[in-house]
């Protein structure tokens, strides 16, 4: 059975990772996620292969723990096969800790819901994983108030 997503993570960022499964199912999106879909006496390799192949993009929770775990990186190395090119977004890469990206992982663009409270963060999730422009939905400022204070007011 196909699925929208499979999530990889490791078990230090379980709960960010089952946060951000359930925020996806909540809004219509089918997911599998290790904690949930994968049950006693099942073999994990397998689980793993088939989780990797039912779904339709691999979310990747980055953190520091994710990058120096071992087997992690074979699961966010299957979704890159598929679309080595990022064409079709079969990677999604979140981020959920400050962490450095090197390598192939340093050219995929991300989600960032660092320092995100939960409401904002939901937003940039479902924004990002939507696979829409990602225009704002009101005009951009054309100046913040750190570049404006101090300035004096131009006159014609």
């Amino acid at each position: 059975m196909k699925t929208d997503f499979f999530i990889s993570y490791t078990s230090k960022d379980q709960q960010q990772a089952e946060w951000v499964a359930w925020i996806l199912e909540e809004n219509g999106y089918s997911v599998v996620i290790q904690a949930w879909d994968f049950k006693p006496g099942n073999n994990f390799v397998l689980e793993m292969q088939n989780a990797t192949k039912a779904a339709n993009k691999t979310i990747a929770i980055l953190s520091k723990n994710y990058l120096n775990a071992l087997y992690t990186q074979p699961e966010w190395a299957a979704a890159f096969a598929k679309d080595p090119n990022g064409e079709s977004s079969n990677l999604i890469p979140i981020r959920v800790q400050e962490c450095i990206l090197e390598g192939m992982l340093s050219n995929i663009i991300y989600i960032d819901l660092v320092n995100k409270d939960d409401q904002e963060a939901t937003e940039i999730l479902l924004r990002g994983v939507s696979g829409q422009r990602l225009k704002p939905t009101s005009p951009p400022k054309l100046f913040t108030e750190s570049l404006n204070s101090g300035n004096p007011t131009s006159s014609k």
